[in-house]
């Protein structure tokens, strides 16, 4: 198969294993996003959506997040892990909405990217899930998937971004993150993997995996 076919197959598979496409984290607007995303990270989103209803009950916006301490943020959103620091960066970057951005979530990746506990990840999910500009933030399952089906080299996720935006079409960008994220959680797993279940990467995948994961099935 040439690279372009294994995109293809990709595509095809995914569209159809999820032609309805599930929002990972619960969300209403903007901000509920960047503060779920900013709390999801190093988490999983099964934990964040349990704790968000928590905190979005006290402070749904940024003047009531405001009115909020940081230790108080912090003893609300502790399960989620490295409460600390997203507990400041939850309380910073609503200070600075109100003042710069007259309480609102910017749509742009460099306002996004100035706040508080805001990386290129974070800022690319607000700027596809919020407000539909192509973005492809890559999280640890895409970033597992491209490498598995030899799309990427694996190297970094900067690395991995440039190669999904540069194999996959602009227009699918927005849908296909998610869709990889899915599959990735459902059928291509880093723990308890079962190759027979992952029919992209049984049928496109990198050889060297293939070989070594039959190698640790025989063992």
């Amino acid at each position: 198969m040439t690279k372009q076919e294994r995109v293809n197959f990709v595509i095809n598979t995914l569209n159809e294993f999820y032609p309805e496409i599930p929002i990972p984290l619960d969300h209403k607007d903007p901000y509920t996003l960047l503060i779920a995303v900013l709390m999801s990270a190093q988490s999983t989103d099964v934990r964040v959506n349990k704790i968000t209803p928590l905190l979005f009950e006290k402070a749904d916006n940024p003047y009531d997040m405001v009115k909020l301490s940081v230790e108080e943020i912090r003893d609300i959103i502790k399960p989620v892990g490295l409460s600390p620091m997203k507990s400041k960066g939850i309380h910073g970057l609503s200070k600075i909405l109100i003042e710069k951005h007259h309480g609102d979530v910017p749509q742009n990746f460099e306002a996004l990217e100035a706040l508080p506990a805001v990386g290129h990840k974070t800022a690319s999910v607000v700027m596809s899930q919020a407000f539909g500009v192509p973005a492809f933030p890559v999280d640890t399952h895409i970033h597992r998937l491209m490498y598995r089906w030899n799309l990427s080299n694996g190297k970094n996720v900067v690395q991995t971004e440039k190669d999904a935006k540069r194999l996959f079409p602009k227009e699918l960008w927005n849908d296909l993150h998610l869709q990889i994220i899915w599959y990735g959680r459902e059928y291509s797993p880093a723990r308890g993997w079962n190759l027979d279940k992952d029919i992209i990467t049984k049928t496109i995948g990198r050889q060297s995996i293939i070989n070594e994961y039959n190698k640790l099935k025989k063992s």
